[in-house]
């Protein structure tokens, strides 16, 4: 009985802290990059950021006993990190540039629909579950209130902010073509591994294109400010090292859509945090978004086919 009961405890308790990591942490990187760009150039702190917490993971590995992986193994686990890191999260720290926190990570939420059409091996079960369709229609609804109206931003009357959602979304398709690629995609390396080789990949890549875009002109290092390098330094441990391998590990253990439900939540932490910290304004349209969104995770989180899928998974 001990050795059959036991195991599952420490199993859900570890679910629910990395969901929880997922949820509240990923909500305010939004803020940290904010804070971070103010001084260092979008692609300069996004290569920074993947490549110093993917070296400290890789240099962990190693003292673990790990074996270095070859060039060919590096190569197919490094395109889902560029596919995540750099398209996804190098989405949101450009587009920061020109879009309040609260609204880019609003944007991001339309992740999960994403999973839904793009997770092939999934659709049979995604489109026969009427309440998970449901809560994706009813998310993906309230991210479209944010763009009735004059209530939030004028994304017509800016052609940058206008680019930057554009921006955004092919960011969202980018994270999910790479979550969806790193869970199916069968190599040998343990998480640990395949998490730090994602974000050297997408490191590298990203501080690649800095050079590439000119962004070392008119840089000056010594210009950098205390806020961004706490903000960066907040980054690297908490929003990559840390919650980075939460989601991974995640990826393993539960289905992608489900998975990507906190998407919806880190709004509500993003713009509360904005607004509490950046001084970014929060309208009805905004809070009336927020709630439709929540009411979007609900339905997926608490559907009975989802419990259903839970329960065998952790028994099996």
């Amino acid at each position: 009985m001990k050795e059959t009961v036991t195991p599952e405890k420490p199993a859900k308790v570890l679910i629910i802290t990395a969901f929880a990591a997922l949820f509240v942490i990923w909500g305010s990187t939004y803020l940290g990059i904010m804070i971070a760009i103010k001084s260092i150039p979008p692609f300069f702190m996004l290569g920074t950021r993947f490549f110093v917490a993917g070296l400290l993971l890789y240099i962990w590995c190693v003292i673990k006993g790990e074996k270095t992986p070859s060039l060919k193994l590096f190569t197919t686990i490094g395109v889902g990190g560029i596919l995540m890191l750099f398209m996804g999260n190098g989405a949101v720290t450009w587009s920061e540039q020109y879009l309040p926190t609260g609204i880019a990570a609003i944007v991001v939420a339309t992740v999960p629909l994403w999973f839904v059409l793009l997770d092939k091996r999934q659709w049979k079960s995604n489109f026969s579950n009427k309440l998970i369709i449901v809560g994706f229609i009813t998310g993906f609804i309230g991210v479209l209130l944010l763009f009735a109206g004059k209530g939030t931003i004028d994304f017509f009357g800016d052609k940058l902010k206008l680019l930057s959602f554009f921006v955004l979304i092919t960011g969202t398709i980018g994270w999910a073509t790479g979550s969806l690629y790193s869970k199916y995609k069968k190599v040998e390396a343990s998480v640990t591994m395949k998490a730090a080789v994602q974000m050297l990949a997408a490191g590298i890549v990203a501080l690649l294109t800095g050079l590439l875009t000119n962004e070392q002109e008119g840089f000056d290092v010594n210009s950098v400010s205390l806020p961004s390098i706490l903000a960066l330094l907040y980054l690297i441990i908490m929003g990559s090292l840390i919650t980075y391998m939460a989601y991974i590990w995640l990826l393993s253990v539960r289905p992608p859509s489900l998975v990507g439900t906190y998407a919806y939540v880190n709004p509500v932490v993003a713009v509360f945090l904005g607004w509490l910290i950046a001084g970014e304004a929060i309208t009805k349209q905004q809070i009336g978004a927020l709630a439709v969104i929540l009411a979007g995770v609900i339905l997926v989180n608490f559907s009975k086919e989802q419990k259903k899928v839970i329960v065998s998974e952790v028994t099996s």
